[in-house]
């Protein structure tokens, strides 16, 4: 079973709604989770925010995150996150902001990639170094990056049986 089936049954069975904020990985997650026949019953939106300016408009970043941090950040990853949950009907909410190159520089190095979760009580981060696979590759690992993520946020909510 693929992340994305394994999520959606966890999901359906926690009666779950996710949402997702995608800035390198363009709505990748949001496709990945929307190929699963019966994901509505779980997916209720994606933001794809490429830009600094889709990201303040969109989910509410603010500029002072961004020019303190920059975009590539945990922290502008758990506004990201945030704003999904404030801007949707999901109570769980995954956010993707990352350099997928070519490019980068010595301090945010090509394939770095911060992931931002959230609920309606916390909001966790997490900076994953893919390392520079290429821009392709980067962006596939960040999204089964973000699919494990949500997968294991579901699991903890779940009954244990």
């Amino acid at each position: 079973m693929s992340d994305a089936a394994a999520l959606l049954a966890a999901a359906s069975a926690g009666d779950i709604m996710i949402a997702t904020a995608e800035s390198c990985t363009g709505g990748m997650v949001s496709a990945a989770i929307t190929d699963i026949p019966g994901s509505s019953a779980i997916f209720d939106r994606s933001f794809v925010t490429y830009t600094n300016a889709a990201k303040m408009q969109m989910l509410g970043v603010s500029a002072d995150t961004l020019d303190a941090h920059g975009a590539v950040s945990e922290p502008v990853a758990a506004e990201m996150a945030r704003g999904a949950l404030t801007h949707s009907d999901a109570s769980l909410a995954v956010a993707i902001t990352g350099i997928a190159g070519p490019g980068g520089s010595e301090h945010k190095p090509e394939g770095r990639v911060c992931f931002g979760l959230a609920n309606a009580t916390s909001v966790s981060t997490k900076t994953v170094e893919f390392g520079a696979l290429g821009r392709d590759a980067v962006r596939r690992a960040a999204c089964a990056e973000a699919l494990s993520l949500l997968l294991d946020a579901v699991k903890q909510v779940l009954p244990k049986s």
